[in-house]
C-alpha cells in the first residue's frame, strides 16, 4: 500500500504563485507515476500532471503548460506542483494520486485534497 499526503494549498491572487506538495509512505519502491488531478465546482475531475517514477519524465495538461512544473524530491518521496501565473480558472480543489504495482496488479491511490483558490 501507499499513502499520500498533500499540503501547500490556499488563496492566492491572479497571477501569483502556490506549492502544493504530495508526500508518498508506505511501499513507494512500488510506485509507477504520481499525478495531480483538480475538480473545479460543478465539473469533473481533470488530469493536470504526471511524473514518471521510472525515468522521471513529466506530462501536462495543455492548459498547464508552461505555467505547472511537477518535480520530485526523491530522499522524500514527495513530488511539487509548482504553479504561477495563476488564473481564476485554476481554482479548484487538487487531488494527489500514484500509480503503484501490487501482487495482483497495478492500484491507484488517492490523497485527501488540497483546496487552491484564486482570486481575480
Amino acid at each position: 500500500q501507499v499513502q499520500l499526503v498533500e499540503s501547500g494549498g490556499g488563496l492566492v491572487q491572479a497571477g501569483g504563485s502556490l506549492r502544493l506538495s504530495c508526500a508518498a509512505s508506505g511501499r513507494t519502491f512500488t510506485i509507477i507515476h504520481m499525478d495531480w488531478y483538480r475538480q473545479a465546482p460543478g465539473k469533473e475531475r481533470e488530469f493536470v500532471a504526471r511524473f514518471s517514477w521510472s525515468d522521471s519524465t513529466s506530462y501536462y495538461a495543455d492548459s498547464v503548460k508552461g505555467r505547472i512544473i511537477i518535480s520530485r524530491d526523491n530522499a522524500k518521496n514527495t513530488v511539487y506542483l509548482q504553479m504561477n501565473s495563476l488564473k481564476p480558472e485554476d481554482t479548484g480543489i487538487y487531488y494527489c494520486s500514484a500509480g503503484y504495482q501490487t501482487a495482483t496488479g497495478p492500484r491507484v491511490e488517492w490523497g485527501q485534497g488540497t483546496q487552491v483558490t484564486v482570486s481575480s
